[in-house]
């Protein structure tokens, strides 16, 4: 199956499907927690975006990565003109991805690798839905690594390359943590201290 013909046969579907490069994968549902995580990234973006020339989406839209592969990330934003018609999400900056339990070695590993390939993409959140945290990859130096972040609810997710910071907590607003590690933990003083 080719990109095109897996946009037209998954046009016809209720189901939602990733494309691996050759056959549509199904994708799971989401919990409740999930679902309300992405409701809040999408509206923590969406608020402080207007009016910036950039658009949060997700997670109905598609993300180019390796070969013909596409990817549905719970949320992302983009900096590029969109006419509305594209399958494709043009010049991806931003992607975050909301980890459920069978979804974690995907987008640890696999998307990890794939996103690396999007020349545009220079920010990776994995948020996590078991206990508030962040891991965050980022290529802002120019680099083609990712440089790696961890974040936890007292902290906030910087993202210079949008213009936008968002308290960490915000992202977990509506759930009940508090059952969660949700403080970084204090780093020891320089030795002899």
């Amino acid at each position: 199956m080719t990109r095109e013909q897996f946009f037209d046969w998954a046009q016809a579907r209720d189901e939602r499907y990733e494309f691996d490069g050759f056959q549509p994968v199904a994708m799971t549902g989401a919990n409740l927690r999930h679902t309300i995580i992405a409701q809040n990234i999408y509206t923590a973006l969406r608020n402080r975006l207007k009016g910036n020339g950039c658009q949060p989406m997700g997670p109905d839209v598609g993300v180019a990565t390796i070969g013909d592969i596409v990817r549905y990330p719970d949320g992302l934003v983009t900096c590029s003109p969109i006419t509305g018609d594209e399958y494709l999400t043009p010049k991806v900056v931003v992607a975050f991805e909301v980890i459920s339990p069978t979804s974690g070695r995907m987008d640890r590993i696999v998307k990890i690798r794939e996103y690396a390939a999007v020349p545009s993409m220079l920010r990776y959140v994995i948020v996590e839905t078991a206990s508030v945290g962040l891991t965050v990859m980022d290529r802002l130096s120019g680099d083609a690594k990712w440089t790696v972040t961890t974040l936890v609810a007292d902290e906030v997710l910087a993202m210079p390359e949008i213009g936008v910071d968002i308290p960490v907590a915000e992202l977990y607003e509506g759930l009940d943590v508090s059952g969660s590690d949700t403080t970084a933990p204090e780093m020891p003083g320089p030795a002899g201290q």
